[in-house]
C-alpha cells in the first residue's frame, strides 16, 4: 500500500508539473491575438527616444494652407454709360444735382440704397473664385509655393464680349509680417453669353523664407482696392506736362 500511495504522489507532481510547463508554453505562443487588454505596460520603462529627423522632415514637408480672406471670393464689372452726355446750361445745375440725389436714393429690394456705380441690374460679368490650391518646393532656405486659383466668369444683365480683367491678390503670412503680396491684374476673354467661362490662375514664383515652424498663412482673392486708378492718373498727368512743355 505505501509503494502505491508514493506512486500517487509522483503521479499527481509530474500531471502538475507538466500542466504548468503547457500552460507556460501557451503564454509564450501568445501573438496578442488572446489579449484582452489585461496586460499593463511596464511603468518604469523609459519612453521611446524622439528622433529629430521625424520632425524635421515632417517640417520640409509642410506647404501652407491657402484661403480665401472674406469678400475676395467674388468680382462683378458693371457697365458704364458711352452716351454722350448733353451739355447741360447753368440753370439745369439744380435739376442735375436734384436728379443725382434720386438716383442715390434708389432702393433695391431689400430695402437698402442701391449704389448707382454698383447697380445689380448693370452687372456685365460676375466673376467667381471655386478652388484653391498650391504646390510647395523647400531648397537652399527658402519656400517656393505655386498658387492656384480656379473660377468662372457669368455673363451679367448687360453681358456683352470682350476681356474681364481680374485683379486677383497673392499673399502670404507669418503672424502680422506680410512676407509676399502680390496684385495680378489677370484677363480671361468671355465670348458665349449663355454659359460660364471658365479660369485657372497660377503664381508660380511665390517665394518665402524657410518656415521654421507650421505658422504660415497664405491667401489669394479678388483685390479691388488697387491704386491702379491713381497710377493711370498720374501717368496722364506727366503726359500732359510733357506736352504743354514741348509746345
Amino acid at each position: 500500500m505505501r509503494f502505491y500511495s508514493v506512486n500517487r504522489r509522483v503521479v499527481a507532481g509530474l500531471a502538475l508539473t507538466g500542466f504548468m510547463l503547457a500552460a507556460a508554453g501557451c503564454q509564450s505562443s501568445d501573438n496578442g491575438i488572446l489579449n484582452f487588454g489585461f496586460s499593463k505596460k511596464d511603468p518604469t520603462a523609459p519612453p521611446p527616444p524622439q528622433d529629430p529627423k521625424v520632425l524635421a522632415s515632417q517640417l520640409r514637408a509642410y506647404c501652407p494652407k491657402v484661403t480665401l480672406r472674406d469678400g475676395t471670393a467674388f468680382f462683378n464689372t458693371y457697365a458704364k454709360g458711352t452716351a454722350a452726355k448733353p451739355k447741360k446750361k447753368k440753370a439745369d445745375a439744380a435739376a442735375d444735382a436734384e436728379a443725382q440725389a434720386a438716383a442715390a436714393a434708389q432702393t433695391g429690394p431689400d430695402g437698402q440704397p442701391v449704389d448707382p456705380n454698383r447697380d445689380p441690374a448693370k452687372i456685365v460679368y460676375q466673376a467667381s473664385i471655386t478652388d484653391v490650391t498650391r504646390d510647395c518646393t523647400h531648397e537652399n532656405g527658402q519656400l517656393t509655393m505655386k498658387i492656384a486659383v480656379a473660377g468662372k466668369v457669368v455673363p451679367g444683365p448687360l453681358f456683352a464680349p470682350g476681356t474681364v480683367t481680374m485683379p486677383i491678390r497673392v499673399a502670404v503670412q507669418h503672424g502680422p509680417d506680410v512676407l509676399y503680396s502680390q496684385l495680378h491684374q489677370y484677363q480671361v476673354q468671355v465670348t458665349d453669353p449663355s454659359a460660364a467661362t471658365q479660369f485657372v490662375f497660377t503664381d508660380a514664383n511665390v517665394v518665402v523664407p524657410d518656415p521654421t515652424a507650421t505658422d504660415y498663412q497664405a491667401y489669394a482673392g479678388y483685390d479691388e482696392n488697387t491704386p491702379a486708378a491713381a497710377d493711370k492718373s498720374k501717368g496722364n498727368r506727366k503726359k500732359r506736362v510733357a506736352a504743354a512743355a514741348t509746345n
